[in-house]
């Protein structure tokens, strides 16, 4: 790995950091796609890796936020939503269930913006949870589903928990990874590499906080939701 490509790898995973220390999620959305353009052995061991470190910090950061009944219910979801995501991967083509995560994320940042007021009780959570998790194992967006449910709350909230719900959910992941033994040294080298850049965006992102309060918050969460849709579905017709 050159240090060209180190320093660049390193700005993506920078910007996303600041992205969801601020918003309650992105650096998966930023960093996944970019990084696999970038080097393969960036995805998905080292960006679960730090996206672990990520989200561990940002829920100690705000942790008297966090909502856990809310946490607990997702992670109910999380496991048959992985399940999920895998039959899909085998049964179906990626393209199209690709396609179909993406209008169905830009269906609901355009309902939140006209009507929708989603409710966020344990029924929606489980969903939310197994929509995160199927969506997450096959196009790496798992995010939206939980952000968007939670759009409505308090900035601390969102972000606390959200980040609890993806600390559990890449601890998750990792392990999978590594009793299937696709954890490798090279990819703990890579993690340690970018590791840097997480604690940066970490850093940048606290001050950001007070910026994105009440509304602003929740334009933030939508507009990101609809940017990573929108990428999805131009990915997925462009081919």
């Amino acid at each position: 790995m050159s240090w060209t490509v180190l320093v660049v790898a390193g700005l993506i995973v920078l910007t996303g950091a600041v992205v969801q220390g601020a918003v309650g999620y992105g650096l998966n959305l930023i960093a996944g796609p970019l990084l696999a353009l970038l080097d393969p052995v960036f995805v998905p061991v080292p960006v679960l890796l730090i996206a672990c470190v990520l989200a561990g910090a940002l829920t100690v950061r705000e942790l008297s936020s966090v909502e856990w009944r809310g946490v607990g219910w997702a992670m109910v979801g999380r496991v048959p939503g992985n399940l999920l995501g895998l039959l899909a991967l085998v049964t179906l083509p990626v393209t199209g269930f690709n396609l179909v995560v993406g209008i169905t994320v830009l269906t609901c940042v355009l309902l939140s913006v006209v009507t929708w007021r989603p409710r966020i009780t344990p029924p929606s959570l489980v969903v939310a949870g197994t929509a995160s998790g199927a969506f997450g194992t096959v196009s790496a967006i798992g995010g939206p589903p939980i952000a968007l449910l939670y759009q409505n709350e308090s900035g601390p909230t969102v972000r606390a928990t959200l980040n609890a719900f993806f600390l559990l959910a890449s601890v998750s992941s990792v392990t999978t990874l590594a009793v299937a033994g696709q954890v490798r040294g090279e990819h703990l080298v890579a993690a340690a590499a970018l590791l840097p850049f997480i604690v940066g965006g970490f850093l940048v992102s606290g001050p950001l906080r007070r910026v994105l309060s009440g509304g602003r918050l929740r334009t933030a969460v939508l507009a990101v939701a609809a940017v990573s849709a929108v990428v999805l579905i131009g990915r997925s017709v462009l081919g």
